[in-house]
């Protein structure tokens, strides 16, 4: 999914990262605005996980996602 629907679809988005990160709270998510690299960083601050599978885990997420849609 590329940037500019990630933005464009953010509210509808929101509330199915909030069930995939429980951790996650609706303070933090609003400050992700959207933007991937937030987003990434958000998940490795609260899950620790490594750069490359914050991404990795960002990236699955958003295929299921679109394949939902």
């Amino acid at each position: 999914m590329n940037v500019d629907i990630l933005k464009g679809k953010w509210k509808e988005i929101k509330g199915e990262i909030r069930e995939e990160w429980g951790e996650l709270t609706d303070d933090e998510i609003a400050q992700v605005e959207g933007t991937e690299e937030r987003l990434v960083g958000l998940l490795q601050k609260k899950y620790g996980y490594a750069k490359e599978e914050a991404e990795t885990k960002y990236k699955e997420f958003m295929e299921r996602y679109d394949k939902a849609s």
